[in-house]
């Protein structure tokens, strides 16, 4: 293993501290990342390309292989948090654009750190890779739609551009991601080992720049938009977790179900938000990025101890 490599691992593991640090120095000097506005989109780029390296038709296959199991994991997410989203802004009263944030957040697909979390909690790691893969990959279809059906209370919303840009800074790094890994297999595959530095340091990034344009706000709305993120992200799990065992899933696959359905593209969102609305609709999902990367490390570990027979 060379030094690349470690200092690759060590940062992947680490990654929910270097997300508190970076969340930190956004709020505490944010003059060192505001002039970066422009460049969420190009980052979020670069963390999608590393997935686009990393997929293999083996992912897809399980789709085929059981369409039921991923169809119940796609469609949970879809269903369970988009609506705690649009009743949390509802309940909590939240201000057009942090209920616009939330909502966003809400109808993004699973997040990139959810199927280490899977591996983490001892959970079915092909169905929850399969389930991230799918819900990306229907992302510029299912989110535009959902924000504009949800959120439409709240703001105007532009679907066709919506559209647009998830297929600029998801689906067509995703794309080339895979072409590059089928025709440069050998150096794709030895890039993919340095792939948890480089997507660490693009999302802490993202949350740094996020921060640091709306602190603030932060300073006037933070305790709300918190409350707001840790009740949509704990929710996620524990309807997640009931939706898949309503369906009889084993263990196994309950933890893949509960981690894709509570876990956001929260990069994505924050994105889109900065983009479309207002640096302010970017706090929550910066916010989610801090949090769902505490909460979701702390349910792996939970999880991992958990048997069929300690349901």
């Amino acid at each position: 293993m060379n030094a690349v490599e470690k200092v690759s691992n060590f940062v992947g593991k680490t990654f929910s501290l270097w997300v508190i640090l970076f969340a930190c120095l956004g709020f505490f000097a944010p003059s060192l990342f505001t002039s970066y506005k422009n460049a969420i989109s190009p980052l979020l780029g670069i963390v999608m390309f590393g997935m686009g390296l990393t997929l293999s038709t083996a992912d897809f296959r399980e789709v085929f292989r059981r369409p039921k199991d991923v169809a119940i994991g796609v469609i949970g997410h879809y269903l369970i948090m988009p609506t705690i989203a649009y009743v949390l802004a509802i309940v909590l009263k939240l201000p057009p654009e942090i209920a616009v944030g939330v909502i966003l957040v809400g109808c993004c697909p699973s997040g990139t750190a959810s199927n280490v979390m899977t591996f983490l909690a001892k959970g079915d790691v092909a169905l929850g890779v399969s389930i991230a893969s799918v819900s990306t990959v229907i992302a510029p279809f299912a989110t535009p739609a959902l924000i504009s059906l949800l959120a439409g209370k709240w703001m105007d919303i532009n679907t066709k551009s919506l559209f647009m840009d998830i297929v600029q800074v998801v689906i067509v790094p995703i794309i080339l991601g895979i072409i590059v890994k089928a025709l440069f297999r050998k150096q794709a595959e030895a890039s993919v080992k340095a792939l948890p530095l480089v997507s660490t340091m693009a999302i802490v990034l993202i949350v740094a720049i996020v921060v640091g344009l709306n602190q603030p706000k932060i300073m006037t709305n933070g305790l709300l938009i918190f409350v707001a993120v840790i009740l949509h992200n704990v929710l996620g799990y524990l309807l997640g977790y009931f939706f898949a065992k309503m369906f009889g899933m084993d263990l196994s696959k309950r933890k893949a179900v509960t981690l894709e359905t509570g876990m956001q593209n929260s990069g994505l969102g924050a994105a889109l938000a900065a983009a479309h609305f207002s640096p302010l609709a970017a706090v929550p999902s910066a916010l989610f990025s801090v949090w769902h990367n505490l909460s979701g490390s702390i349910l792996a570990t939970w999880f991992a101890r958990r048997t069929e027979g300690k349901k």
